[in-house]
């Protein structure tokens, strides 16, 4: 099994980066919540919602492919951007990604 790296920005004001292993076919919302990092999962990872939102600033190209429904719920999400993901869906392929994660104090809740 391949790891790589996963590297974690955050817009909530006061958390440092952290960068953390990440096996190959292991998606970021698992890595997340192995790791005690905040990021909410109404739907419990399953791409039934959008609040695991999370922006990829770099491999995009080494992450599953994105889905229409991941599209849909993304289209849901609280200001999506190009680099929009779902953290449920964005599974590593083949190399390190870096990615933001918005501010979870804008949920109510998970």
């Amino acid at each position: 099994m391949s790891i790589y790296k996963l590297t974690i920005n955050f817009e909530e004001a006061g958390k440092e980066q952290v960068v953390l292993p990440i096996a190959a076919g292991e998606s970021v919302l698992d890595v997340c919540l192995d790791n005690n990092i905040e990021l909410q999962h109404n739907c419990g990872g399953v791409c039934g919602c959008s609040t695991c939102h999370i922006y990829v600033n770099e491999g995009m190209d080494n992450i599953k492919e994105i889905s229409e429904k991941e599209e849909d719920f993304i289209d849901r999400a609280i200001r999506p951007r190009i680099n929009s993901r779902l953290g449920c869906q964005c599974e590593v392929i083949d190399s390190d990604i870096v990615i933001t994660i918005p501010d979870q104090s804008e949920f109510l809740g998970h």
